[in-house]
């Protein structure tokens, strides 16, 4: 993080000096930017634990304990689909400064797959499943825009700036098929949401604009932009076995559904103090929630950015 914020000053500083060199001989303006973008993946890293399960792909032989592969799940959380509405006002010929306000909604990615595993404590019954996040939310992106100069209608111009995620969380959605080898048992589903504590991340892009008439451009951007978040708390909103609410009652495969089996604090170091089963057995409270290692994800991908400009 500090890196990035070296690198953002530089930029800046190298930008405005550009800027003043330039002079201001085009008057101050205001423009609106209306766009979306779609986003690939970069700097994939291995998913976290979910619900006590390693982010694999386990498969299991006919008896369900003998593992016969293993697959770990890598990712980032940063392809995907963003819209937004920017804000950008000219301060002279070269320097310009924007706000954006985004949304933005990633690709699922398998987190987690288990198949034909015996169910432990007992002897013919087996699970198949999966587990695939989604995250979803909103950001602000302020940056400073360097113009290039405008030939023929193209404008080509540079920016650099921060994300600062406002709103949003994790979601987890959590399939399960349990049978034995007359047929199927059970299905259960689970839906389970992270919320994430504060971030900043870093945002540099290079693009176009080509006038459509005096006030109307169109413009195209490549963006990068790296952060990580990690997780703050965790709720299971939804749990049903065939179809059944369970969230709040006993299930056949889900027996505890306790208020520390729902809820989860995440910290930075597990202690005997802990409300963790791990570390403090004896003084494990089952009416708060459960106090576990937070856990990061990334978002960080390359975007191509579509839209159309506006100015006053």
């Amino acid at each position: 993080m500090k890196k990035h914020l070296f690198l953002i000053g530089l930029m800046i500083c190298s930008m405005a000096t550009m800027a003043q060199s330039e002079g201001t001989d085009k008057p101050e303006s205001w423009y609106f930017k209306l766009g979306g973008s779609y986003f690939i993946q970069t700097a994939a890293t291995e998913f976290p634990i979910v619900n006590g399960q390693a982010p694999n792909t386990d498969v299991y032989a006919a008896n369900g304990t003998t593992l016969i592969s293993r697959e770990t799940n890598h990712g980032s959380f940063g392809e995907g689909f963003r819209s937004g509405l920017t804000a950008g006002y000219r301060i002279s010929t070269r320097l310009g400064v924007e706000m954006g306000i985004n949304y933005y909604s990633s690709a699922d990615k398998l987190m987690v797959e288990t198949t034909n595993r015996l169910v432990p404590g007992t002897t013919n019954v087996f699970v198949s499943g999966d587990a695939v996040g989604k995250i979803r939310a909103w950001d602000l992106s302020p940056s400073l825009v360097l113009f290039l100069g405008e030939t023929k209608g193209f404008e080509p111009y540079t920016k650099v700036g921060v994300i600062v995620p406002v709103h949003g969380d994790l979601t987890i959605e959590t399939n399960r098929e349990y049978y034995t080898a007359a047929g199927v048992v059970a299905k259960t589903y689970a839906e389970d949401v992270v919320k994430p504590n504060p971030t900043l991340g870093f945002m540099a892009a290079i693009g176009t604009s080509y006038k459509l008439g005096k006030k109307l451009a169109l413009f195209a951007e490549i963006e990068y932009r790296n952060f990580t978040v990690h997780g703050d708390t965790k709720e299971t909103t939804v749990f049903t076995e065939n179809g059944v609410d369970k969230l709040h009652t006993a299930s056949t495969f889900r027996p505890d559904f306790s208020y520390s089996a729902i809820h989860t604090n995440y910290v930075d170091k597990l202690t005997t103090t802990s409300n963790s089963k791990v570390t403090n057995a004896a003084g494990f409270d089952d009416t708060k929630a459960t106090d576990d290692i937070s856990s990061y994800v990334g978002i960080s991908g390359v975007g191509l950015t579509f839209g159309l400009r506006y100015s006053l």
